[in-house]
């Protein structure tokens, strides 16, 4: 009988640069927390970032760089499989197989690639229309119960669930059909200039987006800066959007509840509570940006996990792989 443990986890992360607060309390932070709990298995998708202009010597540069982040915000390498997507040919190849069981239709919908196509009208490529297809090869490789999704990745879970399904009835069962992994708890985080958004480093206004990197007195003058309301009490309330998002990070580096901080702050203005949030924020990531440092000082010993790494992501993927090829009728290979 399968329990939580030996249950497989797959996500990936493009590298586009340094993370932001939204991705490390979001996402990376519980990547890190259910790594006693479950198989998990770790991608950087630089396959993925190349469906957008890209320039190679800083798509190098940021592939390594979200690999040491990953390490430096508490992934394990003894605990968890991780590596770097293009390093493992299995991704490109089923990535073919599966195009051959994905409907134009259904790709013709996906949102993203419609939001992609108006941000970069002048690049339509095929590659930015097929690149979900690859995406369900990522999590199908693995043969993947969970997939953590936030929810602009629904729709892309669904089809790798849907050509999974077709690719089953039509050569036999091969694939797990992989399930959303929500986690318990997970802050969304948003803009500081605009929190109706999600924060996103694409912003232009630089103040709205906190990034992990962020040294300590640039984190707390974005966080003075952070757009409130004309009320003066900390509460978490309908119509409060930019405290509700204070309250929301607080909450989520502090570990506070919302009644917590509102008696915390009681008689207090927005200047004593957005200098606080900076603080603790800022102490937080603290040990993230020094373990960064050491990692991005070593490429001997990062060479060294991510080798590691992706052998055992193809000595997974290729099980898979190669009864894929023999179920869609390809001679073995020698």
């Amino acid at each position: 009988m399968e329990t939580q443990e030996n249950k497989v986890i797959f996500s990936a992360i493009q590298p586009t640069g340094t993370f932001t607060l939204g991705n490390y309390i979001g996402a990376v932070r519980n990547w890190v927390n259910i790594q006693d709990e479950y198989r998990c298995i770790y991608a950087i998708a630089d396959l993925h970032a190349i469906t957008v202009k890209q320039e190679p010597a800083k798509l190098r540069q940021h592939t390594l760089e979200a690999f040491a982040l990953l390490m430096a915000c508490g992934i394990d390498p003894e605990k968890s499989v991780m590596f770097i997507q293009s390093h493992n040919k299995c991704h490109a190849e089923m990535n073919w197989i599966l195009s051959c069981s994905a409907q134009f239709g259904e790709l013709s919908r996906m949102t993203q690639f419609k939001a992609k196509s108006e941000k970069h009208p002048d690049d339509i490529n095929a590659g930015l229309f097929t690149y979900p297809v690859l995406m369900a090869g990522d999590i199908l490789l693995y043969q993947a119960d969970l997939v953590p999704i936030g929810d602009d990745q629904k729709q892309h879970l669904e089809l790798a669930r849907n050509i999974a399904q077709r690719f089953n009835q039509k050569y036999g069962e091969l694939f797990k059909i992989p399930d959303p992994y929500i986690p318990k708890v997970g802050a969304r985080i948003k803009s500081l200039q605009d929190p109706t958004k999600k924060m996103s480093k694409s912003d232009e206004n630089p103040n709205s987006c906190i990034l992990i990197l962020d040294d300590k007195d640039t984190v707390i003058r974005k966080f003075k800066r952070a757009v409130t309301d004309s009320d003066t009490v900390v509460r978490y309330a309908e119509g409060k959007d930019g405290i509700n998002n204070l309250m929301s990070i607080y909450s989520a580096v502090t570990g506070k509840g919302y009644d917590e901080i509102e008696r915390e702050f009681e008689g207090k203005g927005y200047g004593d509570f957005k200098l606080a949030v900076g603080e603790a924020v800022a102490d937080s990531l603290e040990p993230v940006r020094t373990k960064f440092a050491e990692l991005m000082n070593d490429k001997a010993y990062l060479k060294e996990v991510y080798t590691n790494g992706v052998q055992a992501a193809e000595r997974i993927s290729r099980k898979t792989m190669t009864k894929a090829y023999r179920k869609v009728g390809f001679v073995d290979c020698p």
